[in-house]
């Protein structure tokens, strides 16, 4: 199995999912997934924060972008790592006074995600 199957491998344990751009990427350019390895090891790996609250923070960012995609992406990681509706929607919250309503509605679709 080539390197970059293993890192999406990889990926796909820790998230609970299989994220296709990494497919594409790994495919194109291995190398470009030895940086990305290294930053999802950091995010999804207890340190002084816990993986969960990384991820967290991880969703303020891209919804604060307006990437819906990237969204749905840390959604379900962050219902994968244990997140729950609560701890969700105080970073919703958060993701309001920070970055206001156009954020937040980058979120409707990943939203569906916790009913």
């Amino acid at each position: 199995m080539s390197e970059h199957k293993k890192t999406v491998d990889n990926i796909e344990k820790k998230i609970g999912f299989r994220p296709e751009i990494l497919e594409t990427l790994g495919e194109l350019d291995p190398n470009f997934l030895e940086g990305y390895r290294k930053c999802d090891n950091m995010i999804l790996t207890d340190g002084a924060l816990s993986a969960k609250t990384k991820i967290l923070m991880a969703l303020a960012v891209v919804a604060s972008k307006q990437c819906e995609k990237c969204v749905e992406s840390q959604m379900k990681s962050a219902l994968k790592n244990g997140a729950t509706k609560d701890e969700i929607m105080e970073t919703m919250n958060v993701i309001f006074v920070t970055s206001g309503a156009p954020a937040v509605a980058a979120c409707r679709e990943a939203l569906k995600l916790i009913k």
